[in-house]
């Protein structure tokens, strides 16, 4: 397995797989655009461990895999009929990329298995930083940044990002018994878990959407200060992502919070649009 091979492997992986994100990996220079490919595949790869209907201990096994995965990357001895962990393996070392951010994914991966209810914003949130804020940092060290505030905006983004997927995917993740909607917030407002499971949209339910709404447009509007501190290609490409989650939480506020009625999704002519409107905004400043 050759280096160029790992890497176009993983570029099928995000082609097929990444949907929103894809549109905006194109818009990087080759050698980054790689990169984040091969970030994209062991991402999949870790949360594909905790999905299906494989018994708990069976998924724990696959995420310790997941950990012996990274020692050998890490250790520049990826398997070499792996191609995701080959060109992980080049990734981490051509830009850098501290373990402790793929460790940490890793960490919120696993808490998929351990707990499926957050007391608390607070608790949410640092769920929010393993599974999206870690991804958020990985990104940026293949980007490539020098302004030391660069990596707390990177944070910020994913979890902006992670807090639209938590909304759009109320219905589906009630249907593997998991709740990501703050309990303390679903109370105070009259909400029960049963129905969460339900699928029983309410104004109570409405109301703690919109909380959570206003909690993800906060950390976008923080978050892409980090565009100016980024290349062109790279502020781009973030441009787009961030825009791409920007409309599904503004789709999710148009039909009222009902996420219960029916996914959320963007179009292919709707994506290449937004591509073509946030690439001009970022360049002209972001402002």
């Amino acid at each position: 397995m050759t280096v160029e091979k790992a890497y176009e492997r993983c570029r099928s992986i995000a082609r097929a797989e990444a949907r929103n994100f894809y549109y905006g990996f194109v818009l990087l220079p080759p050698e980054r655009r790689a990169g984040i490919y091969a970030a994209y595949a062991f991402s999949r790869r870790a949360d594909d461990s905790v999905d299906g209907d494989e018994p708990v201990p069976e998924k724990l096994e696959a995420v310790a895999e997941r950990r012996r995965e990274l020692d050998a990357c890490y250790l520049g001895t990826p398997p070499p009929d792996d191609a995701v962990l080959v060109a992980l393996a080049d990734t981490v070392r051509r830009f850098g990329v501290p373990r402790r951010h793929l460790d940490a994914l890793v960490d919120g991966v696993e808490m998929d298995l351990t707990r499926s209810r957050y007391a608390t914003f607070d608790e949410l949130e640092g769920y929010c930083n393993r599974v999206a804020g870690a991804v958020g940092l990985v990104s940026l060290y293949i980007f490539g940044f020098r302004d030391p505030a660069a990596p707390e905006l990177a944070r910020e983004l994913g979890v902006a990002m992670q807090l639209v997927n938590i909304m759009r995917d109320v219905a589906e993740d009630a249907e593997r018994d998991r709740i990501y909607l703050p309990m303390d917030e679903l109370a105070d407002c009259g909400v029960t878990e049963a129905d969460i499971l339900s699928a029983t949209s309410s104004p109570a339910f409405r109301a703690v959407m919109a909380r959570n709404g206003v909690r993800a447009r906060e950390r976008f509007a923080r978050g892409e200060r980090l565009l100016p501190l980024l290349d062109r290609r790279a502020r781009m490409c973030v441009a787009m992502l961030s825009g791409l989650y920007r409309e599904i939480l503004g789709d999710i506020e148009a039909c009222d919070y009902d996420v219960f009625a029916g996914r959320v999704r963007l179009s292919t002519p709707r994506k290449l649009r937004l591509m073509g409107r946030r690439t001009a905004w970022s360049l002209r400043g972001a402002s």
